[in-house]
């Protein structure tokens, strides 16, 4: 090429010059060994085009609703100083992405409506996507035990909530300092809430997920759907330990180690979905703890044999603390990552 064609070629591409300098200096810090590949998917870059940036994930229907992204915001916090700008942040942001969200315990709101405008983000999300309230399994087995049930009814109306998430942390109650105990089995507390009430409800864990048994009675129920709440991300009960004081943690620690991935726990439900057949009632999944990104999500989703989509709790949770900006770019880049995977990736196996 003579150096008036080459004056041309950058006159056209202004960028060139500078991006083919770029090039030559990042050759070698760019090379990528076979041992540090992600070998979960395989990568077929023939049979898409870019996907178009700005646009929405795709439609999904869950929980009777019409997603825009198949994530959720798992509940992550109650009456805090924080509450209020953390739920109206994401709220605000589910609302623009077409996610869906569970708030963080509404305990507090049970008896009073002093802490209702930190959690009162139906106007933010809209109407379209779904939204849902939190108790843990102790307090619905007190409102059983009070004949107090008709509180999650006024509960659900205040928040204009489309159900209940029921949280179930038999080793965070017994861990926390301030810990309610159960006198009945999580199972005979739902079994009785579904009997009484014509509600939605969505039972998850809080941070060590749930053994074979466990899901396999739980998808034999007709819930909403069941949330992993899995080991890899926050584990309440080590919440609670560090908040304990030595002989405490001492005691417990090795308790607080025991639980089940997100991934095996796909596996499970797949599993048991095949054996239970018509038996099974619940139908979708929410599928979190551990998921750091984008493509832990999309491997998921596509590895389980339900309508699922993942959720996030603390991935979410340190954006939204500040400027909503900080947040809304943090989404932006995750659902536009998703939408690359869907266009070039296939899980493997």
């Amino acid at each position: 090429m003579n150096q008036e064609s080459s004056k041309q070629v950058f006159m056209e591409d202004p960028t060139a010059e500078e991006r083919k300098k770029d090039h030559i200096e990042l050759a070698f810090k760019s090379q990528i060994g076979t041992d540090q590949l992600d070998k979960r998917f395989d990568y077929e870059p023939l049979f898409a085009a870019h996907p178009v940036k700005g646009t929405p994930y795709g439609n999904l229907p869950f929980l009777g609703k019409n997603m825009k992204a198949p994530v959720w915001v798992s509940s992550m916090t109650g009456g805090t100083k924080m509450a209020n700008t953390i739920n109206h942040n994401l709220a605000k942001v589910c609302g623009e992405f077409g996610m869906g969200m569970g708030l963080g315990s509404c305990r507090a709101l049970l008896y009073s409506d002093d802490y209702l405008k930190d959690f009162a983000v139906r106007p933010l999300i809209g109407d379209d996507l779904p939204l849902y309230a939190n108790l843990g399994i102790a307090q619905l087995e007190q409102l059983i035990d009070q004949n107090e049930l008709y509180r999650i009814t006024q509960l659900l109306d205040k928040l204009a909530a489309d159900g209940l998430i029921i949280h179930i942390n038999p080793f965070q109650e017994w861990m926390q300092p301030e810990g309610d105990m159960y006198t009945k089995s999580p199972l005979e507390t739902i079994t009785t809430i579904l009997d009484k009430m014509d509600i939605k409800i969505i039972v998850k864990e809080v941070g060590q997920g749930m053994g074979y048994q466990s899901l396999k009675a739980l998808l034999q129920l007709p819930l909403a759907a069941v949330d992993f709440a899995a080991s890899g991300g926050t584990n309440f009960s080590m919440v609670e330990l560090l908040r304990s004081d030595a002989k405490q943690q001492e005691t417990y620690n090795n308790l607080a180690h025991i639980g089940h991935s997100a991934a095996t726990m796909v596996e499970d439900c797949n599993r048991i979905k095949a054996e239970l057949g018509n038996k099974m009632l619940c139908q979708q999944l929410i599928i979190s703890g551990g998921v750091k990104d984008f493509l832990d999500g999309y491997y998921l989703i596509e590895k389980a044999n339900f309508s699922a989509i993942y959720g996030q709790a603390s991935g979410f949770l340190k954006h939204a603390q500040g400027d909503y900006e900080t947040l809304y770019q943090h989404v932006e880049r995750q659902i536009e990552g998703l939408k690359l995977a869907k266009a070039y990736l296939k899980i493997k196996g």
